[in-house]
């Protein structure tokens, strides 16, 4: 199978980059933006299947520092509106059907087989492209949106794949709790490790 592995920099797959184990590796830029446009110009038929990789932070302690999981379903969660302390979507606004392709329930949902293969966690995550501490908000988004992590780009990719109708995997090493900015705190070497050690996992079975 022809694979691309993807990350938003070279930091967070390091240790499989030295490796060079087959696989062809697309740095893409970090956030939704360069996401979006970097991958729609990458990939293409050519690929069976497309694997981004990279760190996250976890909304919940039910998910341990430094455990690396696969993500089920994204969002767009800073995609709408806040107001009086409400979270708001563009589906909810009106301004977007929350069924439209490729939009299910108004996530964006890794429905591909080879999801299930995997023996990591599988959880849901939201897309936002602004750090925030602030508790109060970091709680909306996890409630409104059942979330177990935070990304900066895994909505992008997930829509730009299933417009494409390529398979996608969409990985992450939690380094993490979102909103703690004390980095001495976090477990960035560990998520960095178990992340780049799940992908070599996964490499051998699709």
């Amino acid at each position: 199978m022809k694979v691309l592995v993807t990350a938003a920099t070279e930091l967070e797959i390091f240790p499989f980059v030295k490796k060079n184990s087959g696989a062809e590796i697309f740095i893409h830029g970090v956030g939704a933006t360069n996401t979006a446009f970097a991958l729609s110009q990458k990939i293409n038929a050519a690929y069976d299947i497309v694997i981004q990789a990279g760190i996250a932070g976890s909304f919940t302690g039910n998910l341990q520092l430094g455990q690396t999981v696969a993500v089920a379903k994204d969002c767009f969660a800073d995609l709408g509106l806040l107001h009086n302390g409400t979270l708001s979507s563009v589906f909810e606004m009106g301004l977007a059907g929350e069924n439209d392709f490729p939009y299910k329930n108004g996530y964006l949902e890794n429905y591909h087989p080879i999801l299930q293969l995997l023996s990591l966690q599988k959880v849901n995550a939201a897309t936002i492209n602004l750090i925030i501490s602030e508790k109060n908000y970091n709680q909306l988004v996890r409630q409104k949106y059942n979330a177990h992590l935070e990304t900066m780009e895994g909505a992008a990719f997930h829509y730009v794949c299933l417009q494409k109708e390529i398979p996608f995997l969409q990985i992450r090493g939690i380094s993490n709790y979102v909103g703690e900015r004390d980095k001495s705190k976090w477990k960035m070497e560990e998520a960095i490790d178990n992340l780049c050690n799940s992908l070599e996992d996964i490499l051998k079975i699709v």
